[in-house]
């Protein structure tokens, strides 16, 4: 179905024709509510394939975030939650220090709350890397396999360390709001590096380093490997957390907990109330690729809410979304990758994002939208809940 949906239509046929060049995977998942209006899920891909690489960029956000709300649960500690500032030292080479700054502005304190809303809003690397050393790189990658995630590998900072530095973790303390010390998590190491499910790893057919072309593949081996179906589960499960897999392992968040990721997957940088991203250059779409192709000129539709997290870096362009429009009664989850690097060169900066990349994800979005609002179902979804006025978390 999704195959006779990119081929009939002409701004996607183009890439569909050459799905290999541009390495291309989608997963559509129809929902189907029943008469309690709970949903059901029918799954449909295209050229899904786990052994393909791609570089995941910012979509290893998602599970940081949730693998962080999870351990300050875990730990049990009286008065640990999101809100308790947070402050990073040093123990390493190529570590970086986030001191302890209690602010009028609670926004600008640096806590594990705030980390999310930045990663999750404009997808913010160094947020990102505040909880990859929160929750160190073995417990990380564990957790994650032992919530079926076994292939993944998320085991680098955004940041220009070496695989031995970024098996090294930062100590952290949290403070109350009386400036208690009310946790300690000391530095860490990863004594035992982790195997890579795809083995030895290169694309492209150069790259760029120092200010040169070095003229060989670019070795992405111990580069994070996170396949599109797993982040395409997590987002299913934070949005339908007792549906999406009812016999399968359970995350340890809150009801509030889940609240909050849904709140800022969905939220533009304005519409959040977050006020550090109140300047023109976070538009509505900043950060919706799919159906809006982060086009600035473009406002939201207010009946449309999307709940997504993206990633954009070597050329690869990915958004894993799922979209709920109270107008038009629709919801479903799609997700897709594609490689836009028309020179073959990586890290020239070159890449064909905003001629290829994006205009084809905003199609596709728009696609999928269409076709849906025209797809017979027996009950129509009753996504009032989604709609009703929120709190600001």
């Amino acid at each position: 179905m999704l195959d006779s949906l990119l081929r009939s239509d002409s701004r996607l046929a183009p890439i569909a024709a050459r799905a290999g060049k541009y390495e291309l995977q989608i997963i559509y998942t129809q929902i189907n509510r029943d008469a309690q209006n709970q949903p059901h899920f029918v799954q449909h891909s295209f050229r899904l394939d786990a052994r393909q690489y791609f570089n995941p960029a910012s979509l290893v956000k998602l599970p940081t975030a949730v693998l962080a709300l999870e351990k300050l649960n875990l730990l049990q500690k009286p008065g640990l939650n999101r809100r308790s500032p947070m402050e990073t030292r040093t123990a390493f080479r190529c570590q970086t220090a986030a001191p302890y700054n209690p602010a009028a502005d609670s926004d600008r304190v640096n806590t594990v709350g705030n980390y999310i809303k930045r990663m999750l809003l404009v997808s913010d690397n160094n947020a990102y890397n505040r909880l990859y050393e929160f929750l160190g790189q073995r417990p990380l990658n564990e957790r994650l396999a032992q919530l079926g995630y076994s292939d993944a590998r998320i085991v680098r900072r955004f940041a220009p360390c070496d695989t031995l530095a970024n098996r090294h973790t930062n100590p952290i303390n949290f403070y109350s709001p009386s400036k208690q010390l009310i946790h300690q998590q000391p530095a860490a190491f990863n004594a035992a590096a982790f195997s890579y499910p795809l083995g030895r790893v290169f694309k492209g057919q150069a790259y760029q380093a120092g200010g040169r072309i070095v003229r060989q593949p670019y070795e992405f081996t111990t580069a994070n490997y996170l396949p599109l179906q797993h982040v395409h589960d997590l987002l299913k499960n934070i949005i339908f957390p007792e549906s999406a897999f009812p016999d399968g392992p359970t995350l340890q968040l809150t009801p509030d907990d889940y609240a909050f990721l849904r709140y800022y997957l969905h939220h533009a940088p304005h519409s959040s109330a977050y006020r550090p991203y109140t300047a023109p250059a976070y538009f509505d779409s900043y950060k919706k690729y799919l159906y809006y192709g982060r086009d600035a000129r473009t406002p939201a539709e207010p009946s449309l809410y999307i709940y997504n997290v993206v990633g954009m870096s070597h050329g690869y362009l990915a958004d894993v979304a799922y979209f709920a429009d109270s107008a038009q009664k629709v919801e479903f989850l799609l997700s897709a990758v594609l490689y836009v690097n028309e020179d073959g060169i990586i890290n020239d900066g070159a890449y064909e994002y905003t001629s290829v990349g994006l205009p084809f994800l905003k199609r596709l979005g728009q696609t999928i939208h269409q076709y849906e609002t025209t797809r017979s179902k027996q009950y129509s979804p009753d996504l009032s809940s989604l709609f009703d006025p929120e709190l600001v978390r």
